[in-house]
């Protein structure tokens, strides 16, 4: 008896450690941005999916558009699957707080990337670019551009999302050093090309004698050079932020000056590394809030950028 004993209990133990390894093997990461119409939150569910996949967890993939119903309704859907992590490209930074509490009460830890909430101490992380430091980097070549001189269009983000105004307050910190820069036309276009496109042609309209356009993304980047090129403006100085291969494209035509990069791949990336640490020990190792430095992209370096990275 004693052995049979022995023997059941060593096979429930096995069983037991089977089921925990399956368990943790089929873990799910649920990982939530804006919309892959834009390719950099395109790359960035790509790189979360696929390090989540290294890393033996299931995955799942939803697009909220920047509309805050749908994100709420994408960590609802978190919270019923039990994810035991969620990735986040947030639709806003009041608006994501309550969806991201609402989580860590359910026991699903978050981490934010890209762009940061209007609060701390919810998300167990919030690794972002330094978009302070690399939208200083466009302003500075976007003023030697210029010659330190001229008339000049900003195209700016989402009012709702923070990396707007940071990166805006960034160019103005370098290009507002230098008077005879005039600033003619300041205008959102909600990160988006056609918008752009749209905005861009009515400032040329009143505006037909610009000099350069800086934007504070990418998209509005070649939204703002397909307008100028069609109004036969293909020589304005346009810079952008971001590192799309888009931009990079345009970069080597010689159209699209020069952007910032975003390390967007390997900050993705490292959000899932960071997740997986958490589920298994508690803790990340790092404080909640990370930056993590951008890179000035030209012809000098353009051909060297693909997805958001760039190669040795």
């Amino acid at each position: 008896m004693k052995k049979l004993f022995a023997l059941v209990l060593a096979v429930m133990m096995v069983a037991t450690m089977l089921s925990l390894a399956l368990a943790e093997e089929n873990a799910l990461i649920v990982i939530i941005t804006p919309s892959h119409s834009n390719p950099y939150f395109k790359t960035v569910a790509e790189a979360a999916s696929a390090r989540a996949d290294e890393l033996g967890y299931a995955y799942q993939v939803i697009q909220h558009d920047d509309d805050v119903t749908k994100q709420d309704e994408a960590f609802d859907t978190a919270i019923a699957l039990k994810a035991v992590a969620i990735i986040c490209d947030n639709a806003g930074a009041d608006a994501t707080v309550a969806a991201v509490q609402k989580a860590k009460d359910a026991g699903i830890p978050t981490f934010l990337i890209d762009r940061e909430i209007n609060q701390t101490g919810v998300a167990v992380a919030q690794i972002v670019s330094n978009n302070a430091q690399g939208s200083q980097l466009v302003g500075e070549e976007f003023v030697r551009l210029m010659g330190e001189t001229g008339k000049y269009v900003e195209l700016v983000g989402k009012e709702s999302d923070t990396n707007a105004g940071v990166r805006s307050t960034g160019f103005h910190s370098v290009i507002d050093q230098y008077p005879d820069m005039e600033n003619v036309a300041r205008q959102s276009a909600n990160w988006d090309q056609t918008e752009a496109y749209s905005v861009m042609e009515s400032i040329i309209q009143a505006n037909p004698d610009i000099k350069g356009v800086i934007c504070g993304n990418d998209t509005m980047a070649m939204g703002a050079m397909a307008a100028l090129k069609t109004a036969g403006m293909g020589d304005v100085i346009v810079c952008g932020f971001d590192g799309s291969n888009d931009v990079r494209d345009s970069i080597l035509a010689d159209e699209i000056k020069a952007t910032g990069l975003q390390p967007a791949y390997g900050i993705a990336q490292i959000a899932v590394e960071q997740a997986d640490q958490y589920v298994k020990t508690g803790s990340t190792g790092q404080p909640e809030k990370q930056l993590m430095d951008c890179v000035l992209i030209t012809k000098d370096n353009a051909g060297r950028l693909d997805n958001f990275t760039l190669k040795n």
